[in-house]
This record gives structure tokens, sequence and C-alpha cells, in this order.
């Protein structure tokens, strides 16, 4: 890591090696996207609404304009980049991105420190958080207060960045514009117009300062999905890239030591005991998770950090995650998705059983319904790859054509039956927190434990990044219409110089009480908000923990254990037990058994026990599901 930061270069010097694409170049890119706005994009009839924007049309001016150019008097590359780009922002949806070509893919922007926001009653403050390792300027560091950017005050130096990067609502875009002013991934946003910045501040002894810092570009971590080729993790994805590029770039400046070859759940010589109050749990997936016994004023508990559901394998991330809770105090969980872009939404909604004794229910996703989408959903109608099924929304497609149905029907992405194959695995409270970044898989997995109540929703923002969609790249909408056998006629043709572009194919909408309710623009709307203090920013969360705390200690812990026990042929179950009064044993999905739990501790003969494959044990109190454990023997 330390070489790629040895390898950057200043601006200047890397925008000399881009421009390379022709005028056919541009006229094919302008093409395809207009194919993938008009006749994939899920939300543009609401994004038309919503934010008074017209991006077919400007797509079409665009393509008029490149038709009056030569290859002599075409504008400069940066100018078609930056208005393409700018196309695409408009929706403000972080799933729908022209991503550039080379140089540009692959690289990031940076300047290295790190700023972040607190309030001190009614007024925001800026700070300086991180610097990267090595990076020196005395007496600028970590804990000064930013107040100025480029001579402009900063509260709204962030608005003006804000206007220009995709946020579907107010919290989003504030929080995209502030960390978009010291770094920015190529791939998906241009480079920044302006080669170095003049940034004025207060140091430690509140003496105003001013640091003249140059823009550096350099390498990014390359991501662990290929969300191009046709697999199950390509086809499920719900990922705001440019987060989860910026994660995986932080990593890379901030904590190297986070950084694996790959994340798995197979890693020999972790630790089987319980986290000492205020120690972490060593973790197989350290870019995944951060585990920890937090002290707090209220009691000791679990925080538990979820960094990002981009895996490839979400039943290995699930584990993971089970393996972790089960290591940290069993009385509360503090779950953390903050700064989280999503990823595989079979790993976020595969998670959410782990919380609740409820079933859970995945959220049912829609195609808008054209005519190429129809024939996409048709050629995968009976699973010809084994890996894309999409049966189930073909039906309504055609329907749709005799009653002109914006939408098709909704049907799950996620399998219900994965989403509910290994059952709870923590008992304790449970409070997630939020903030603006969440977005898609994780806005998907915050609205699910919203929606199922599992606990309380702490917002550190008035609400998630609202991206509702399974989103799918330009190459894998190009080949499923060649697989098993090439369609006749296909619209998507190949992009040049390793451009790409990305479109959000299907909406989600929310399930049980807010049923049908869409995810996108919206987000989730904590059910607390914290406002982020100078010592959260700086003592590792200490008020929003303590926050987080404070909820917890008011909720009931609950306990089932469930231990299987006896001769062969005559097995039992041992059931250990708090805040329970019933038991309701299930064999294979039948009912066996029910029990009063008299005791705390109680050994049950069940019929059959010996002969099942599945044994699920659900405890009630006061006649309402509060518990449940599930045994696969």
């Amino acid at each position: 890591m330390a070489k790629r930061l040895a390898d950057a270069v200043e601006l200047q010097d890397f925008l000399r090696t881009a421009g390379t694409l022709t005028l056919a170049d541009r006229r094919t890119l302008v093409q395809q996207a207009l194919v993938l706005i008009e006749q994939n994009y899920v939300h543009l009839p609401l994004k038309v609404a919503m934010h008074a924007v017209s991006p077919v049309q400007r797509l079409r001016l665009l393509g008029l304009r490149l038709t009056r150019q030569t290859d002599t008097t075409m504008d400069p590359e940066w100018r078609f980049h930056a208005e393409l780009s700018a196309i695409f922002h408009s929706v403000r949806d972080l799933h729908t991105n022209y991503l550039l070509p080379l140089p540009f893919s692959g690289k990031i922007a940076y300047l290295p420190f790190q700023i972040e926001e607190y309030y001190d009653g009614d007024e925001r403050h800026y700070l300086v958080t991180k610097v990267v390792e090595g990076y020196s300027a005395p007496p600028f560091g970590t804990g000064a207060e930013v107040t100025h950017w480029n001579g402009i005050p900063i509260d709204r130096a962030v608005d003006i960045s804000a206007a220009r990067f995709a946020g579907s609502n107010p919290a989003a875009s504030h929080s995209r514009g502030l960390q978009a002013l010291t770094i920015r991934p190529l791939r998906i946003h241009v480079p920044p117009d302006e080669e170095w910045i003049v940034l004025t501040y207060a140091d430690a002894h509140g003496i105003t300062q001013e640091l003249r810092e140059k823009w550096r570009i350099t390498g990014n971590l390359p991501p662990f999905v290929n969300a191009d080729e046709v697999s199950i993790a390509a086809v499920a994805q719900g990922l705001d890239l440019g987060t989860d590029e910026i994660g995986r770039a932080i990593k890379m400046l901030y904590v190297p030591q986070a950084i694996t070859a790959q994340e798995t759940a197979d890693v020999p010589g972790l630790t089987t005991e319980p986290a000492a109050p205020g120690a972490e749990v060593p973790t197989s997936m350290p870019g995944m998770f951060r585990a920890r016994s937090v002290v707090t004023a209220s009691g000791t508990f679990g925080h538990l950090r979820v960094f990002t559901f981009n895996v490839n394998d979400p039943d290995g991330f699930v584990a993971e995650f089970v393996r972790l809770a089960g290591l940290l105090p069993q009385n509360g969980l503090i779950l953390d998705v903050r700064g989280n872009g999503g990823g595989h939404i079979f790993a976020s909604e595969f998670l959410l059983q782990t919380l609740t004794p409820n079933v859970i229910t995945p959220e049912p996703a829609q195609f808008i319904t054209t005519p190429l989408n129809g024939r996409i959903c048709a050629q995968h109608e009976q699973n010809p790859t084994g890996q894309i099924d999409l049966g189930p929304w073909c039906r309504s497609m055609q329907q749709a054509l005799e009653t002109g149905a914006v939408y098709s029907g909704g049907f799950p992405i996620t399998p219900a039956d994965g989403a509910n194959a290994i059952g709870q695995r923590y008992h304790g409270p449970v409070a997630l927190i939020t903030d603006a970044r969440c977005y898609s898989a994780t806005d998907i997995f915050a609205a699910g434990f919203q929606d199922h109540k599992i606990g309380p929703v702490i917002g550190v923002d008035d609400n998630t990044g609202a991206g509702g969609a399974n989103v799918w790249t330009h190459d894998l909408l190009k080949l499923l219409l060649e697989l098993p056998e090439p369609a006749a006629g296909s619209p998507y043709l190949p992009l040049p110089g390793e451009a790409s572009m990305r479109v959000a194919i299907r909406r989600t909408v929310r399930v049980r009480d807010l049923a049908g309710t869409p995810v996108e623009d919206l987000g989730v709307v904590p059910d607390h908000r914290h406002r982020m203090t100078r010592a959260d920013l700086l003592q590792d969360n200490a008020d929003l923990l303590q926050r987080a705390g404070r909820l917890l200690s008011g909720l009931p812990v609950r306990r089932l254990d469930v231990e299987l026990g006896g001769a062969a042929g005559e097995l039992e179950l041992t059931l250990r037990t708090s805040l329970l009064d019933r038991a309701d044993v299930y064999l294979d999905g039948r009912p066996r058994l029910t029990a009063d739990l008299t005791r705390e501790d109680l050994t049950l003969p069940v019929p059959g026990l010996a002969d099942a494959q599945v044994i699920r044990v659900e405890g009630f109190h006061e006649g309402r599901l509060a518990a449940a454990r599930t045994l696969l023997p």
C-alpha cells in the first residue's frame, strides 16, 4: 500500500495522459446511455417528477451536438465527460452512473486528510479527523477545525460540492458533498477543477492558519465482486459504487492493516473466548466487520460495525457475523452500518433473521415495463444460465402490454428460504445506527430492520441515503441478451476505452406496515436522531455509543438456549430461558410440543426428535413471540 501512495502523481500530470476517445466513441456512449435511461431505468418516472429533470432529452441534445462536430472540431474530452456525468448525476441516483474510461477507471483523487462534521448545540463545525500516515504540515493535523475552503466559508463550500454530486435527499446530498471535498473516485466523478486547494483552519491553540495542498492521483484497491459477469452476486447487486470505491480508498489511506487479499470465514486460530469489557474480537473479515465490547455508563454492550455487504459469499458473511455476535455481550448489541454503501442484497436480508424470532419477508422488487425489459425477462424465464431466474416477473410484464401498468409485479430478489434458514442467533436487544451514506442493500437492510420491528434505529442524519434498487451494469445487460444464445437485434453495443455504465433495474418497496412504499428518495427515517459531537469524532464515537447504551439498557434481555441431549432414540431438549413463559417445539415445520416455562432450566422429551432434520423452538412472553432458536442436527 505504501507503494501505491508513493506512486501518486499530481493532478496536472495525470490529466496529460487523458483524452483518447474518438468522436465515434463519444456517439456510442451517448447512444448506449439513451438505451439504459429510456428503456431500462426503473426510477425514470419518479426522478422526472421529484427532481424536475429530463435526462432523456439532455442525452438527445448531447447526441445532436455530436453530429455537428468533426474529429478536428469536437470539444475537449474533459468537457464531454463532464456533460455526460452531469446528465447521470441529474437524476440523483447513486445506482445510475456513467463510469469513466481509461485512464480514470481504477483511480482516486485525494487530499491527504479527512474532514468530518460535528455539532455544538445547533451549530455545525468541521474537523480534521484523519491524516495519511507520514504526512506532516505543522501545525495542521488531527483536531484542526476547518473554517474556509478556497476562501469560501466551509458550510457554503459543502453546499456547492453537494450540488454537483448525486444525493437523493438533502441529508444525503450534504453528506456526499462533504466527502467529495477530500476524496473522489475518478471512475464515478470527473477530476477536480482545481489543481490545489487552500484550507483555512484554527489550530490546537485557536490560531487561524492556512494550508495549501495539491490533489493527488493514485490507483485504488480492486473490488471484491465482479459486477459485469453473469453471477448471483452480480445479478443481486445493490451497491453505491462511489461509496464502495471510497471505502476501499479510505482503508488504503488510513487503515491499511485492515486490507486482506480475500474475505473468508474459514480462518484457523480465531478466538472462541467471549470479549472482555473494552476488548476487540479478531475477525477473518476485517474489511467487512469490526467487533468489540464497549463499556458505557449504562452497561457493557457489543458494538458490531458492518462496513459493507459487497461479498461473493453471503452465507459465509452471515456465519462470520453470527460468530462475532456470539462472542460479544449478550445483553445488548449496537449494530452500526454507517457509511455502508451496500453490496449483495442476499447478504443484507439474510442477516436480518439472526436478530429476530419473526419470519423475514424480503423486500419485493419491480421492473419498469418496457419492451426491452420484457425481452430480458423472457430470455431468462427458465433460468437457462443457472444464475438468474426472471420467471416470476414475466407474466406481469406481459400483462402490462394490456393494462398499461408502469411497473411489473413485485417479487423478492432474496430467496425467502435463505432469509429464514438459520433463524435467530442473537437474543439480546439490538439498536441499529445509520447515516446518510447508508445506501442500496444497506437501505434495504435498514428498512427490513425497521419493518420487522427488530429494535430502535438511531440516525446520525435525518434519513439514510435512500437507494432502493437492484443495479446492473451495461456489460451484464449485454450478456443477458447473449446467453444462453444471442438474441437478434440486441441494442447493447461494446463500450470504448473500458468505459461503462450502471442502471437501477429493479426498484425495491417496503413490507409490513409500510408495504408498497418505495425506498428510493425516501430512505429510512430513524426512530432517534443523534447529532455527532466533537467527542464522537475524536474519541471513537464516545457520545453516540453512550446514547445507544441508554436505549439498550431500557429494553428486555431475553435468553433462549437449546441443547440437544439424551441417549440415541431417547433424545430430549434442554431449554435455558429468561423472560419467557412458554415454549413451542416444531420438528421439520410441524408442531410437536408446547410447554409452560415454570423455571429457567427445563428438560423436555420430544417425540420424533431423533428423526428431525430441523428443530425450531419458539419462546413466548405474554402470548407474543419473543425469541426463537433453530437447530440443524
